[in-house]
């Protein structure tokens, strides 16, 4: 699929919303009108490297779990996030977020999302679901960006991480006084 560009202006500083963007939990909020089930890849949901699992909801799509790792972090200008979904993870995504300064205190954020099937059957399913579907859907979600980062409108559901537990919600505490080595 070419690139879907859209672009909002969010009465903000850059640094604010760029720092909003930087953590991968914050995307659920403003996404998940048609991204569900989110669930982290990693601890640390924020910078190089986080990313996150979830589920599309899609027309005719029977393979619609998606992931996400930003792989590039520019601050405070550029996102980017490379992702995968569809059957097998064989379609290449991703998301350009550009981050430029339209006054004192206010931010044009201009994304740009492309995917990259690669199967004629991958390539179908985007004539039915593809840049218009797309286009609606992100551009809803850019407009609840503007409205959660300008109106401080409520919160939705936040993401879990993968896997359980992890330090320091478990129980388990290394007491160096009681470690016996095995002989």
């Amino acid at each position: 699929m070419d690139p879907v560009e859209l672009h909002v202006t969010i009465s903000r500083p850059r640094e604010a919303v760029f720092a909003y963007l930087e953590d991968v939990t914050n995307h659920a909020e403003f996404l998940d009108h048609f991204m569900v089930d989110w669930h982290l890849t990693r601890e640390d949901p924020v910078g190089l490297g986080a990313g996150a699992r979830f589920r599309f909801l899609a027309p005719l799509q029977r393979f619609p779990w998606g992931d996400l790792t930003f792989i590039e972090v520019e601050r405070p200008w550029r996102i980017v996030a490379a992702g995968r979904t569809g059957k097998y993870t064989r379609v290449r995504t991703r998301a350009v977020w550009q981050l430029d300064a339209a006054g004192e205190d206010a931010t044009r954020v201009s994304l740009a999302v492309a995917s990259e099937p690669k199967l004629r059957s991958d390539r179908l399913l985007e004539l039915v679901a593809g840049r218009g579907w797309a286009r609606r859907r992100f551009g809803r979600g850019l407009r609840r960006l503007r409205s959660i980062l300008e109106e401080d409108e409520a919160r939705g559901r936040r993401p879990t991480l993968s896997g359980g537990a992890r330090q320091p919600a478990s129980q388990f505490r290394f007491d160096p006084d009681r470690f016996e080595p095995n002989p």
